[in-house]
């Protein structure tokens, strides 16, 4: 149900049906588009609004969907089904056009694997194509639209005939026409012409006698005659006899075929019902695309979420205008909390807009358009839409403003219910405000009780003090620039508005007396309510350019601890390089040290005890050793430099390090005794290893991935860091394990999410992770476990302090998500 009757004119839903028009192709869809009503059903709403985003889909994609040079043929069908009628020609000639348009729209969406456009194809699925009436049109028509010479043996024979008798009526008048001109009653310029369909000569006036025959017309200035020779009076009789009986054939042949589709006009007549509903589509998905409009989500309940929400007309109305300003987008929530919006603020600062808005973008989607808002969009379905906005006094009805009002407040009494939207504008309004205001407090009470939704305008303090007591309404502000004092457009939910009354009283120059004479009248309550309205508002606003402020700082220090995270990595690959570098260096100088010192035993052993050969042996040794030993200082001296400049330029811009030196370890106590646990050698290697089994003297040692039997008097007990180094330098060949440790670094991710999970899963995970980190290596980590109470956090991190390669763990930064993230340095 929609109240009133000129729903549509009120909230200029008239205006854009009339816009939309005028992006359809033909009357058939300029009639769909006047036929769109309001909707409740959810799935045929749905249906409508699928239909118009897909085609939306379809123009930006940029695809050329073949619907162009559809014809409406809904008449000469009409005509065709009455025995013994007959389409004409150019009639057959659309026909054809518009069954060559049905196959292809068919075949576009046959091609459409992906099911990029469902809605559309279910709408086309039953839409036949008639293959056996476009064979028959191809046999009688040419390609030009003309019945074709052999359409059928007599039509053949006449049109022979006519060809033949215009060349002896065209020869016939050359030679005339060349006898005229030699004689001077013709100019040497003159040409055939032709008058009421017969052919005839231009002659002079002067010497019109000269020539026998019939006067067919005359020039304007009356100089020149249009004469048909007596010679070819007959041969063009005849033309016209063979012209006619051309015509009856052509007849025939038309009869003929519309005989023939007769059957079919039921079907051919539900394909112009089909472009007909394809072609309102059509133009729905071109007034989206100027309007920046689409599809939002779409619940069965009444329901209102919208995001930047934008009344369409006044959109279009700026942009022809080529006004600076921009509408001012709305966001507003309705839900079965907060079910009605009493919107209160200065005249012309934007709340009848915001309810036209309300009612114009709701009435547009259940009528099945696409609406200007932004995603995360959602929409509800109403049952009911009422509107009282605008004046309905009416000297004939006898109603006055305030009656028309209180005759809209009685219907929506009686009929609105939980499915309904209520909009009502200037609430109460129209009497005197004392009395009228009460009156407009219980008629919202009762509304409020029916637990229907709404969109209501006021100035009544009344109202304003009712929906902040009263439970499912909710009081809503548009903003006021009260230094400028220029109204912002903006709706604020949660607080009521200012009328800012004596504000723009004074702006406008009202004498001062007056105002403070109002002032006093007004009573000092009702001043001071008014006066904290606009503190709140004001104070409001301070604080969201405070907040702004903030984030646009945060975002800038963001972007600089990125900046010098990035610094500190690119630092950290150049330090590893040079290392790698030295490692390699050092590697081939051992080589070359291998290489001198057996050169220096074999040189002293050729020289057998010769002391001077030895001394120099000797000397070349020391040399060489001195030059390897050398430092070079340079390197060192340039990396950290490097990482001394970036950690003065972090502390400089307030980014603290999280990373804590290692304490220097402490020597650990030697056990005496094995036991299971204990790290031990084989005497006289380097093979470290841990006992897992003790039984007597034997004892059950893993070396990394092997496990043995030993007799425990072969065995010496070391500390933990012995047994980390000497695990370290543990060297071989690449085995299996250390090619699946390199997959394993490959598609590692040194991040694990824990939000959510039990005490118990969150450890095992955990205990898994570090595990992976050892054995890919990685040296910084992160565990996401949230807030909350801290209890997930401290079992984590008790968990930790367990781990020896663990050097260092603590809070994430406070940008990258403080006490909810522990950040992990491991000793690797």
């Amino acid at each position: 149900m929609i109240y009133p009757v000129n729903f549509e004119e009120k909230t200029g839903f008239n205006r854009i049906r009339e816009i939309v028009k005028t992006y359809c192709q033909y009357e058939p869809g300029r009639k769909t588009i006047d036929s769109l009503s309001f909707c409740v059903s959810l799935d045929e709403t749905i249906s409508r609004i699928s239909m118009v985003e897909e085609f939306r889909q379809v123009i930006i994609a940029g695809t050329d969907f073949p619907v162009e040079h559809f014809v409406d043929m809904s008449a000469s069908l009409g005509k065709a089904a009455v025995e013994g009628n007959w389409i004409e020609e150019n009639e057959v000639a659309d026909l054809r056009k518009s069954l060559d348009t049905v196959r292809n729209v068919i075949s576009f969406f046959r091609k459409d694997e992906d099911n990029r456009y469902p809605t559309l194809k279910e709408l086309a699925k039953d839409v036949r194509y008639f293959p056996v009436v476009i064979d028959r049109i191809n046999k009688i028509l040419k390609k030009n639209g003309r019945i074709r010479d052999n359409a059928t043996p007599a039509l053949n024979h006449i049109r022979q005939g006519i060809l033949s008798l215009q060349s002896q009526i065209s020869g016939k008048l050359q030679r005339l026409l060349k006898a005229a001109q030699s004689q001077g009653w013709i100019d040497e310029d003159s040409a055939l012409a032709v008058r009421n369909g017969r052919t005839v000569i231009p002659v002079a006036a002067t010497h019109k006698r000269k020539i026998k025959g019939y006067v067919h017309d005359e020039s304007s200035t009356g100089k020149t005659v249009y004469i048909e020779p007596a010679e070819i009076v007959e041969a063009n009789n005849e033309l016209r006899e063979l012209e006619n009986e051309e015509r009856r054939e052509i007849i025939r042949v038309l009869i003929d075929f519309s005989n023939f589709i007769r059957p079919y006009i039921p079907e051919l007549t539900s394909i112009h019902h089909f472009f007909a509903v394809l072609d309102s589509v059509i133009a729905r998905a071109r007034f989206a695309l100027k309007l920046n409009a689409l599809k939002p989500e779409i619940i069965p309940r009444p329901f209102i979420k919208w995001r930047k929400a934008v009344h369409p007309l006044l959109l279009l109305s700026f942009r022809e205008a080529g006004k600076e300003r921009e509408v001012i987008p709305l966001d507003i929530d309705l839900d079965n909390k907060q079910r009605i919006l009493l919107i209160s603020g200065p005249n012309a600062g934007g709340k009848s807009v915001c309810l036209q808005t309300v009612g114009l973008l709701q009435y547009m989607l259940q009528c099945g358009f696409l609406v200007p808002v932004t995603e995360g969009s959602v929409f509800g379905i109403f049952e009911r839409i009422f509107i009282d906005i605008g004046d309905e006094q009416s000297i004939e009805s006898d109603l006055s403003t305030y009656s028309s009002h209180l005759i809209n407040m009685k219907f929506f009494l009686k009929n609105a219910g939980d499915k309904t939207l209520v909009l009502i504008d200037e609430f109460g309004t129209g009497t005197e405000p004392l009395l009228g205001g009460a009156i407009a407090e219980s008629v919202l009470e009762k509304m409020n009780n029916n637990n229907c939704y709404g969109i209501i305008t006021t100035h009544y303090t009344n109202l304003k003090h009712f929906a902040a007591s009263a439970e499912g309404i909710v009081n809503g502000a548009m903003l006021f620039d009260n230094h400028k004092m220029q109204a912002l457009f903006k709706l604020d939910i949660g607080q009521p508005g200012s009328s800012f009354a004596f504000e723009i009283a004074r702006k406008i120059g009202l004498p001062e007396d007056v105002l403070l004479k109002a002032q006093e009248s007004a009573g000092k309550d009702h001043i001071d309510f008014d006066k904290h309205l606009r503190d709140i508002l004001r104070d409001k606003k301070y604080w969201e350019n405070k907040r702004q402020q903030i984030r646009i700082s945060e975002k800038k220090l963001t972007e600089l601890v990125e900046k010098y995270d990035l610094e500190l990595r690119d630092t950290e690959k150049i330090k590893k390089k040079i290392l790698g570098d030295a490692k390699q260096k050092a590697e081939e100088m051992l080589t070359g040290a291998n290489r001198q010192i057996e050169n220096t035993i074999r040189e002293i052993r050729e020289a057998e005890a010769d002391k001077i050969k030895t001394r120099e042996a000797r000397k070349k040794l020391e040399t060489f050793k001195e030059n390897i030993v050398k430092p070079d200082p340079e390197q060192k001296d340039n990396i950290q430099r490097k990482i001394e400049e970036l950690q003065i330029s972090s502390e400089k811009h307030g980014i603290r390090s999280h990373i804590r030196k290692h304490p220097t370890p402490v020597e650990e106590p030697v056990e005496k005794n094995i036991r299971i646990g204990s790290y031990v050698v084989l005497r006289g290697t380097n093979n470290a290893g841990e006992v897992i089994s003790l039984t007597g003297r034997k004892c059950t040692i893993a070396f990394g991935s092997m496990k043995t039997l030993v007799d425990t008097d072969q065995l010496e007990i070391i500390t933990s860091g012995q047994y980390k180094q000497l695990t370290r330098r543990t060297t071989g060949p690449p085995s299996e394990e250390f090619y699946n440790a390199g997959l394993k670094k490959l598609f590692f991710k040194p991040e694990i999410d824990l939000r959510g999970k039990r005490g118990e899963e969150a450890l095992t995970l955990v205990a898994e992770f570090i595990d992976q980190a050892i054995i890919v290596q990685a040296r910084e980590l992160r565990i996401l476990h949230g807030k909350g109470n801290g209890i997930l956090r401290e079992m984590i991190r008790q968990y930790l302090n367990t781990i020896d390669v663990i050097e260092w763990f603590g809070d994430a930064h406070i940008e990258a998500g403080g006490a909810g993230i522990t950040v992990v340095k491991m000793e690797i």
